[in-house]
């Protein structure tokens, strides 16, 4: 989509181009590495809080808990960005912590975003944002450019213990590889990738941990093809189609209602992902 040069906030009209283009764009500054490293400060006091470190199965929509997801999450030059590709009226549909400690193998497979949202339509991007350095050492993010032309592909479940992705999802069959692209950070910088974009991230072998937060954002035209309806934070703009529930940011980091909001949307985006599952096995057989 092409906006008017005036009408950019954060992006060139070059750097909107190539997103469409390859499916990616990166690197992008929205924080300095000192606001950057308060979010981090932020990010290791609840894991304190909470007892344990944030990894597979505990790392679900931060933001519904804590004062630092919340800010990252309505930061406004990575909301520019995002305005920039999807226009002015945006959701967070969801986000998700991904630190990996150095040394202990964890690693996310190729794979789609967009496999079990079951959005309609299919408009969606996916922000990562750098609270550490992110090397390509420290398994940054490699994407396949222009994979996101192939469309949603078939994928199949292999869950294993180091596999960051809680169903195990891998791209099964119809990409050839083509040419990838480490998308390496620095801490306060983001990526951007489309929905249908083919990425992964290999283990950290960098000797610090590498701390990172995906943020997934839709237009809020887009609603979901499944018959639970999940919630959903606007984080720009208005919403006049109310396709999703409503999500309340927080006021006490951890507290009971921050963590009675999140269970809820958790509950009611697990049943979504069940909903999708089914529906892509039946349209299989």
């Amino acid at each position: 989509m092409r906006f008017p040069d005036n009408a950019l906030k954060k992006l060139s009209q070059q750097q909107v181009d190539r997103f469409h283009d390859d499916g990616f764009l990166y690197p992008i500054d929205v924080m300095t590495r000192d606001e950057a490293a308060q979010l981090r400060e932020g990010f290791e006091e609840s894991e304190r809080m909470q007892g344990f470190q944030f990894g597979r199965g505990c790392n679900f929509k931060p933001h519904l808990l804590y004062h630092w997801a919340d800010e990252l999450v309505h930061n406004n030059a990575l909301l520019d960005a995002v305005e920039d590709i999807l226009g002015p009226n945006v959701l967070l549909l969801s986000s998700a912590c991904f630190p990996k400690n150095a040394g202990e193998g964890a690693f996310v497979a190729w794979h789609q975003d967009g496999t079990y949202f079951g959005l309609e339509p299919p408009r969606q991007i996916t922000v990562w944002a750098a609270l550490s350095d992110a090397p390509e050492a420290s398994g940054c993010m490699e994407v396949l450019a222009g994979s996101h032309r192939l469309g949603q592909l078939p994928h199949r479940e292999a869950q294993t213990k180091l596999n960051m992705l809680s169903l195990g999802q891998t791209v099964g069959e119809g990409y050839d590889g083509g040419r990838s692209e480490f998308m390496a950070l620095k801490a306060g910088q983001v990526s951007l990738h489309d929905t249908y974009a083919i990425h992964r991230s290999a283990p950290n072998n960098a000797a610090f941990r590498r701390i990172g937060i995906s943020m997934n954002f839709i237009p809020t035209h887009v609603q979901v093809i499944m018959p639970t309806k999940p919630s959903a934070t606007l984080v720009r703009g208005v919403d006049r189609y109310q396709h999703f529930q409503p999500e309340r940011r927080p006021v006490v980091d951890g507290g009971d209602a921050e963590r009675a909001m999140h269970q809820t949307a958790d509950k009611l985006f697990r049943q979504g992902h069940i909903e999708q599952r089914a529906k892509l096995a039946a349209e299989a057989v």
